[in-house]
């Protein structure tokens, strides 16, 4: 995937094939279309921390290949706007974050060239924010009126047996077995945020490895009691 010249790699396991729809299957047949098709004007997508926003931007960047491009402004904020510069060239743009620079005029010409570009080019944005254009605090008034064009979607957060699906989800893309008991003993036992509970999951991967041990619930007990 091309990345601009910047730092960036995308997470492994952010591909769509790992991220559990339960509530979000019109957004995700929406994002896999956009990505097999060539001048889709792309979508604003929006919701909570931690519900797969991030995910979903780098899924349909792996899906979309070397003509991709993924940049979290907000990780990006104090490089300034010029980092934009060029991006349009990219056949889909995904922009994380974008309410990050809300409200920066320089940010907010960038943004506003960007799009006008990508437009012209028949190119794909899609946009990453925590709330709905109209409420993430854009000044330029055609830059929020562009945005709002695009089409929208809310992630929905996932339920209690969706956060189990998930982790079961995600622990099967790393070739792991995690009963449900396990799971569930996860949920109960860890910040619940799905961001969290993967991190608690990548980390008992790798003790699980070191240690020659399957993800029972004693090993996760053990696990969680070292660490607090």
């Amino acid at each position: 995937m091309s990345q601009m010249a910047l730092p960036l790699q995308l997470q492994d396991h952010a591909v769509f094939a790992s991220f559990q729809q339960d509530g979000n299957e019109s957004l995700v047949a929406f994002l896999m279309d956009m990505a097999d098709t060539s001048g889709a004007a792309g979508g604003w997508i929006w919701g909570p921390p931690a519900t797969g926003k991030t995910h979903l931007l780098q899924a349909c960047c792996a899906r979309k290949g070397s003509s991709a491009v993924y940049l979290p402004l907000r990780q990006f904020r104090e490089a300034g706007s010029g980092i934009l510069e060029g991006m349009a060239a990219q056949s889909l743009i995904c922009l994380d974050d974008v309410d990050a620079v809300a409200g920066d005029a320089a940010w907010e010409s960038a943004l506003f060239a960007l799009y006008n570009q990508v437009l012209e080019d028949r190119g794909t944005i899609l946009v990453a924010a925590g709330a709905p254009v109209r409420e993430c605090g854009f000044r330029l008034p055609d830059l929020e009126s562009r945005l709002s064009q695009l089409p929208a979607f809310r992630v929905e957060p996932l339920d209690e047996e969706g956060r189990l699906k998930a982790l079961q989800l995600r622990a099967g893309h790393r070739g792991l077995t995690l009963p449900p008991e396990t799971a569930r003993y996860l949920l109960t036992r860890s910040r619940r945020d799905m961001a969290s509970l993967y991190q608690l999951l990548d980390r008992l991967d790798l003790l699980a490895l070191e240690a020659q041990r399957k993800l029972t619930i004693p090993f996760v007990r053990s696990v969680i009691n070292d660490e607090s």
